[in-house]
């Protein structure tokens, strides 16, 4: 490993620390702010399931700190204590934003599409790509492209960089599918007349936008990681070690 990768995982690191750190400060604000409908994250979900005339999606209560989401294998949508019961802004935006998902799904969104099918390939792969492009180079992948004539090693260089990309295309269509599904979730809100006034709306869309954070902080570690190991395959005309 050398020094710059070093400081790239610090760095990924502690932009993930602070990305969470901030989602549940903003998550904690907007508990505080009560919602005048005094509607529960689990009626806000059901609320606007019907609106779209979605009735096969259920609702229910699932344990664990922010550990909301929607899973479109069993259409369940799976709200955390605190969102599930919560009366506040913060559980209003969750739960609409959770909803968003199950909009998505119902509607075969682009994004919900491409992000099923790209996660697991992008998981595993980005697991085998750094070994894929080490074992190029240690056959003399560098060499190879300097010198123009691609071979073997070459190409365990290209498919373990091929893999980083797909890594990074699938945490750029997750950030498009979380940030659609946010802004379904604050135009219903405000549509239905769940939220009301600027306060309400206001400690919504803070919770979102700190949420959507998270994620495009993964895709900058993404794109970090393909841009190094590129860069270490010999892609940009040098493979010099830090």
């Amino acid at each position: 490993m050398t020094l710059l990768h070093m400081v790239i995982l610090g760095f990924g690191m502690l932009l993930s620390l602070a990305a969470a750190g901030y989602v549940k400060y903003q998550f904690a604000r907007g508990q505080e702010i009560r919602l005048r409908s005094r509607m529960t994250g689990a009626d806000v979900a059901r609320r606007i399931l019907r609106d779209h005339d979605i009735t096969d999606v259920e609702v229910h209560e699932h344990q664990g700190f922010l550990s909301d989401h929607y899973n479109p294998g069993n259409k369940t949508l799976n709200l955390s204590p605190d969102v599930y019961n919560g009366r506040s802004a913060a559980a209003a935006g969750v739960a609409a934003h959770e909803v968003g998902h199950a909009l998505q799904h119902a509607r075969g969104d682009l994004t919900m599409w491409a992000r099923s099918i790209l996660v697991y390939p992008a998981h595993f792969g980005g697991m085998l790509a750094p070994f894929l492009v080490i074992g190029g180079l240690a056959l003399g992948s560098a060499h190879q492209i300097a010198a123009g004539k691609p071979g073997f090693a070459a190409g365990l260089a290209y498919a373990g960089v091929g893999l980083f990309a797909v890594a990074l295309l699938c945490s750029l269509f997750i950030v498009w599918n979380e940030f659609d599904a946010s802004s379904k979730a604050k135009t219903s809100l405000v549509r239905l007349g769940i939220t009301n006034g600027e306060e309400e709306d206001s400690g919504v869309r803070a919770v979102l936008f700190a949420a959507g954070l998270t994620y495009v902080a993964s895709a900058v570690i993404a794109a970090m990681e393909l841009a190094y190991w590129a860069a270490q395959a010999g892609l940009f005309g040098s493979n010099r070690q830090e």
